[in-house]
């Protein structure tokens, strides 16, 4: 993604490459902390009986609590579950969305358009692309939240899956083709807003900095423009991301989207559409400063293969 309109455009092969390459690395450097955010997300109202009393004692306690208690009680392995169909899901929802902005931008301002693109145009063409990647991308999104919801399990119950592709054939046998389009709504939702918000606010910080002295296009501009577009990305998309993660990691607890929403609202209240916020945003904050900063260089690299 370049905000620079003298760069010339890749081929579509080679910007999806860059991009899921890019989607899958940030994937891999940062999946910890989603697991840590949808095991706090999935966390409901726990209680202990104490010298008589009742009390309050949610399992997870933030961020870097819930890392260190999943890693010891169920190893350092268990932070990483979930890790393939991560990786499928970026392949594919990644891939897309981040090859397609630039295209799907010209398609809307028109091929003759000159000059920065309207933020409204900006703001659709994210949208729309987040959407239609999400949509093929959900069975992905699905298996990797069970996978890593399974960990709540207590010890000693029988696992329903053994991994990514069982956990595939598992959902298809058992709960029928759609099943693999559970929490859709949430999770069209959820993505086509984060989507916007991270793509927008990144090309845009990025087109301002450019114009200001001092700021070219390098690292530094690359670094400020991805923090930038991961803390408007969590802030907008912390709601829905709390309730994609409740209807797909709790299997018949909900009977729609309004109805986890009300039910979440009403049982913990509106601040329940913030759990997990930290770790949310040292999951999705560090996945865009890896993701955009990886992706500039992989172009980088892409174009001057195609020049020579």
């Amino acid at each position: 993604m370049t905000s620079d309109n003298r760069k010339p455009n890749l081929s579509f092969a080679r910007s999806y490459t860059s991009s899921a390459f890019s989607a899958c690395f940030a994937e891999l450097c940062t999946i910890p902390f989603d697991c840590a955010k949808v095991r706090l997300q999935l966390q409901t109202q726990g209680f202990a009986v104490a010298g008589g009393n009742v009390m309050a004692l949610p399992k997870y306690r933030g961020m870097l609590h819930t890392v260190g208690t999943v890693a010891r009680e169920e190893g350092a392995a268990a932070l990483w579950k979930g890790v393939t169909a991560g990786l499928h899901r970026q392949c594919i929802y990644g891939g897309l969305r981040l090859s397609l902005y630039e295209p799907i931008k010209t398609l809307y301002v028109g091929e003759d358009f000159v000059g920065d693109v309207p933020f409204v145009k900006k703001i659709l063409a994210a949208l729309t692309l987040g959407a239609i990647a999400i949509t093929m991308a959900n069975p992905t999104d699905l298996v990797k939240v069970r996978l890593q919801a399974e960990g709540r399990l207590p010890p000693g119950m029988p696992r329903r899956y053994t991994g990514s592709l069982n956990a595939y054939s598992t959902i298809l046998r058992q709960e029928g083709v759609g099943a693999l389009w559970t929490g859709i709504g949430p999770n069209l939702t959820r993505n086509s807003v984060v989507n916007a918000a991270e793509l927008v606010s990144y090309d845009t910080v990025k087109q301002t900095l450019l114009k200001l002295p001092g700021f070219d296009d390098n690292v530094g501009t690359h670094l400020l423009s991805s923090m930038g577009a991961g803390l408007i990305a969590v802030s907008v998309g912390s709601p829905v991301d709390v309730v994609k993660s409740r209807m797909m990691g709790n299997t018949g607890a909900y009977r729609n989207t309004l109805d986890c929403i009300f039910k979440t609202l009403k049982n913990e209240g509106p601040l329940a559409f913030y759990k997990g916020f930290f770790a949310y945003y040292s999951r999705l904050g560090s996945w865009n400063v890896i993701m955009f900063l990886t992706l500039e260089q992989v172009k980088k690299f892409m174009r001057n293969l195609e020049s020579n």
